[in-house]
């Protein structure tokens, strides 16, 4: 059975994770599909978004508790200290390869995102969630730590005793809460309507200037510093202006019409 489906719409990818049953918990099927289908996006250049979201009950309840007996059975030195994929394992890549994507991805959450569910959802550049919506960082239940990229993406978001705070508690937090402390962009009763239209909004700008505006954007959070950010500020646009998809932005523009881009 498919972990993951794939439905590609007018330049929007659309992921669903589809194990609803196990309210999508991760195990080594369901993680090798996510690179697989990650990796795959990264190399369609006519891709403009990604919506990511959950069948059934919930985004993702987390690492699923019989692949869990799994690792604990292993050496741990085997398991996740291999760089599988350049600087990751495998389980920080099923993570990291939706933030690496050379356009935004929209994560659509309901339910719950759990562990490795909620480490997944941070992999999306925006999370709309619905507001009965709960998110924990699960790993301190089962006497762990994040080590799926969360590390690498919640600092970016979060203040550092809020993160500490649900790092040492593993206490799930509401949806509201998450809004407030900056883990979700925005909720909606019906989320991934909302994360379909954002994400046709995103699709009809320039595709060129979206993928520059995503490579920006890592480059000011890298701590790369002012100078390397101000550098790729002046790369990015040069590259930018006089194109093509610039120059019909400018006439869609002067025309009042929606731009068309091959």
């Amino acid at each position: 059975m498919a972990r993951v489906t794939t439905e590609t719409r007018d330049h929007i990818a659309f992921v669903t994770l589809t194990r609803g049953d196990k309210m999508n918990g991760v195990d080594q099927a369901m993680a090798e599909a996510l690179i697989e289908t990650a990796h795959g996006l990264a190399e369609d250049e006519s891709l403009r978004a990604v919506v990511l979201s959950g069948e059934g009950r919930a985004f993702c309840a987390g690492l699923d508790v019989a692949s869990f007996a799994a690792l604990a059975g292993g050496d741990p030195e085997e398991i996740v200290m291999p760089r599988t994929h350049g600087n990751t394992n495998m389980y920080q890549e099923l993570v990291l390869a939706w933030r690496k994507l050379p356009v935004p991805v929209i994560a659509a959450l309901h339910g719950v995102a759990y562990g490795a569910g909620f480490q997944l959802a941070l992999g999306a550049d925006v999370r709309i969630a619905h507001p009965e919506t709960q998110f924990s960082i699960m790993e301190m239940k089962w006497g762990l730590v994040p080590d799926m990229g969360g590390m690498v993406l919640l600092p970016q978001l979060m203040r550092s005793d809020v993160l500490r705070l649900m790092t040492y508690t593993a206490e799930p937090v509401s949806a509201e809460q998450a809004l407030g402390w900056g883990i979700v962009t925005e909720l909606s009763d019906d989320p991934l309507a909302a994360a379909t239209k954002l994400a046709g909004t995103i699709a009809s700008k320039s595709p060129s200037a979206i993928r520059a505006a995503k490579r920006l954007i890592e480059v000011a959070e890298s701590g790369a510093g002012e100078d390397a950010v101000l550098v790729a500020e002046s790369r990015e646009q040069a590259d930018l202006i006089g194109k093509p998809h610039q120059m019909e932005v400018i006439a869609a523009n002067m025309q009042k019409r929606a731009p068309k881009f091959d």
